[in-house]
């Protein structure tokens, strides 16, 4: 088999005894093409990503992640990163290079004096989230309990706690990297603190990190579900929110979502497949004060069903996965609220009827409180802690005949509300494969200047640039 280098302008042979040393230096697994199971290891969340790496280097351990690193800097090969793979612009796989696959790194310690966790990348937020469980803690990332911890938190980290405990990010004690130069550094507030402030919101664009310390919350018990309404109520639904969504404590996070409901053991088969409009909620606090907090919401109009009940945290964050399924082809747009006056409302209602895909997921979510607004925009890299809404369109189908007329839609959506939108998008929720130029500054702000620097020092020859990249300037 022969294996080509990737660079800018040549393709050229790598033989197969360098990389069978590679392989033999390795804790882990080398995967090639044509070895059992490479289809499966390439294969990321999201179906319409169908890449075909020329390697994947299953890694054990920090000392694979090193070894990979160097090898693809010594042999010009492109690197993706895997931690979870769900990445819905396909940063996670690569075509002919090296992808260097974390998922199998999942060590993990609890210290529940300090309240702290010190989590390798290849965990998900419902793994970690067990384990924190146990002793009634838990972390602020991830509405999907499937999605890994690594990117996620490094370019946010929204999820059911953020408004009571802010951002993934905002939660990040310290990391273990490893650089573009295969150096394992450590950065927090004191030290390599320029790496630190810029692993908090600018992705994987400065090396991988191998350790991530956060710290975590009392959390047992949560009031967690939907409030299901014929998808003729939608507008007034809408609407409610929209007056009501202010007023809610910060121990509440909530979204308003137009879906076709799936298949999902809470609910009745009659109900499956029927187009709604919901309000999901997560309620952190005092039990009796939530019942309280809540009861207006679950007492508005006439509603299908309620399936807000008393949850363990761990239990409630598995409660959105149904309808964001792996497998599906996805394309997704996000940006934030400037305004959401009736026309707003009235478009969102109506593109959401016409969804070519009835696995498509539209939705307004709450995007600040004091924890996200009590931290200064150019403390860390993320800038977006103002915008009280977030406005997503996350379109997903099953049939790749049908990606033109879904894609075709997405954007036609995006473009009837862009008036009411910000210049300003979280990457996380963004499709940046075919990203209009401006996107840098949607996604950074006035922290893309300073990131280019921190770029410059960490990886100036852009070796870690599957991601939201922040080019740098030599």
């Amino acid at each position: 088999m022969t294996i080509h280098e990737r660079s800018s302008d040549t393709l050229r042979p790598l033989d197969n005894s360098t990389v069978e040393a590679f392989a033999q230096s390795l804790r882990g697994e080398l995967i090639r093409r044509g070895d059992a199971g490479y289809d499966a290891a390439r294969t990321v969340f999201n179906r319409m990503i169908d890449k075909r790496p020329a390697l994947i280097a299953r890694c054990a351990g920090v000392a694979d992640v090193i070894a990979a690193v160097n090898f693809a800097r010594r042999n010009n090969l492109l690197i993706a990163v895997r931690g979870g793979g769900h990445s819905v612009s396909g940063y996670s796989v690569c075509d002919d290079g090296l992808v260097i696959d974390l998922s199998r790194m999942k060590g993990l310690y609890v210290d529940p004096i300090e309240r702290t966790v010190r989590a390798e990348p290849g965990l998900t937020w419902g793994e970690l989230n067990h384990e924190l469980q146990v002793f009634g803690l838990g972390a602020t990332g991830g509405y999907v309990s499937i999605t890994g911890i690594g990117g996620l938190t490094l370019s946010g980290g929204y999820g059911w706690l953020v408004r009571k405990h802010g951002l993934a990010l905002d939660n990040l004690r310290s990391v273990d990297l490893v650089t573009a130069e295969g150096e394992l550094l450590t950065a927090d507030a004191t030290r390599n603190p320029e790496l630190y402030w810029g692993v908090r919101g600018g992705g994987g664009n400065f090396g991988i990190v191998t350790s991530f310390e956060f710290n975590v919350y009392p959390v047992g018990q949560v009031l967690a579900g939907l409030v299901i309404h014929p998808r003729t109520a939608a507008t007034d639904l809408v609407r409610y929110y929209r007056e009501q969504s202010p007023s809610f404590p910060d121990e509440l996070t909530s979204a308003v979502l137009l879906f076709h409901l799936p298949a999902a053991p809470f609910l009745p088969p009659e109900m499956h497949g029927l187009p709604v409009a919901a309000i999901a909620v997560c309620y952190a606090g005092d039990l009796a004060a939530g019942e309280a907090v809540l009861r207006p919401i679950r007492a508005f109009g006439q509603p299908l069903a309620d399936t807000i009940e008393a949850l363990p945290y761990r239990v409630a964050q598995t409660g959105a996965d149904a309808l964001w399924p792996p497998g599906l082809h996805y394309y997704w747009k996000s940006s934030y609220l400037s305004d959401f006056d009736d026309a707003a409302v009235a478009t969102f209602v109506e593109f959401a009827e016409r969804a070519p895909s009835d696995k498509t997921v539209v939705l307004i979510e709450q995007s600040t409180s004091d924890a996200l607004r009590g931290i200064d925009p150019h403390s860390t890299a993320f800038p977006h802690r103002a915008w009280p809404l977030n406005f997503l369109i996350s379109t997903g189908w099953e049939d790749a005949a049908d990606t033109g007329r879904n894609i075709d839609w997405t954007r036609a959506f995006m473009s009837a509300m862009k008036p009411h939108l910000e210049d300003a998008s979280y990457s996380n929720y963004t499709f940046l494969g075919d990203a209009n130029e401006n996107w840098r500054h949607d996604a950074y702000g006035e922290n893309q200047r300073r990131l280019i620097n921190v770029k410059n020092r960490y990886d100036p020859a852009n070796l870690f640039r599957l991601n939201p990249n922040i080019e740098p300037r030599l």
